[in-house]
């Protein structure tokens, strides 16, 4: 058995949109009201299959690779806030299929929240997986160095895995696999990320642009969750954004680190089944 050939993410079809701003590839399944799905700095939308699967027979579930990330297009400069949102809303109104929910984890969380509260008329509620107001300025330098140093060439794809092992050692080995043969691409003398280093560096310092407006803003129902491990998001961060929107319901998921979705996906899944159902 080709293993790779047979991770979850190569079962979805992929194709690319043109939203008339910039050429997204996504990954999609299902039919219904529209899901979407937008990942963390460095990754890709194949990390979302789980999740994916669990709705698709509800939704039509379709995760993006977000522009600097996967196979979208990389521009020079353009990865503010805004911009990523302003991706987001031209999505939905090519795809013609709104208002959507959108689930985003880290800097998709970011993004989706600021879409929410930059078009609520295109967003039906936002699930938010492990970022917020308040996120300290030391964690953003750590993370900054972190994503500047995941600009490598990797001999073979099993130094892929072995990186991204003990980079995110919380992540079951599946997932890393996933992340490895769906992030990298093979170019002379072995792989080098799919993401370009000059937009992850420029994506990296625009997270930590003040997130208060859109989150005192956003009219939409928001739900956030925060793994109860997270470096990223402090408890201290999580009191400060529940004090700025007490009426925001809060998920913490035991033993979960930032990357909740991928290191926990089957209560991650019930936490946005029982919110969009409520």
């Amino acid at each position: 058995m080709n293993i790779v050939a047979d991770l979850p993410y190569n079962r979805l079809s992929a194709r690319k949109i043109d939203t008339g701003r910039i050429v997204l590839n996504v990954r999609e399944a299902g039919e219904g009201p529209l899901m979407l799905f937008f990942h963390g700095i460095t990754a890709n939308s194949a990390v979302f299959a789980p999740l994916m699967d669990a709705f698709c027979d509800r939704f039509t579930t379709i995760a993006v690779d977000q522009r600097g990330h996967g196979l979208s297009d990389k521009p020079e400069s353009g990865y503010d806030a805004k911009d990523f949102a302003d991706d987001i809303l031209s999505l939905i109104q090519t795809l013609d299929r709104g208002p959507a929910i959108l689930v985003g984890h880290s800097l998709g969380c970011r993004n989706s929240v600021t879409a929410a509260a930059t078009n609520p008329d295109l967003v039906r509620s936002v699930v938010g997986i492990d970022f917020t107001p308040f996120i300290e300025t030391e964690v953003f330098d750590a993370l900054a160095s972190r994503v500047n140093a995941g600009d490598q060439l990797f001999g073979h794809l099993q130094a892929v895995e072995a990186y991204l092992a003990n980079r995110y050692p919380n992540i079951p080995a599946p997932a890393i696999k996933v992340r490895a043969a769906s992030g990298y691409q093979a170019v002379e003398g072995g792989f080098r990320p799919l993401a370009s280093p000059t937009a992850m560096a420029q994506t990296a310092e625009g997270l930590r642009a003040d997130l208060v407006p859109a989150f005192r803003d956003v009219t939409r129902p928001v739900l956030i969750v925060r793994g109860g491990d997270s470096k990223l998001v402090s408890a201290a961060a999580l009191q400060k954004t529940s004090a700025l929107r007490p009426d925001l319901p809060v998920v913490v998921v035991p033993g979960a680190d930032h990357y909740v979705n991928e290191v926990s996906p089957e209560i991650t899944i019930k936490a946005i089944r029982n919110f969009i159902d409520a």
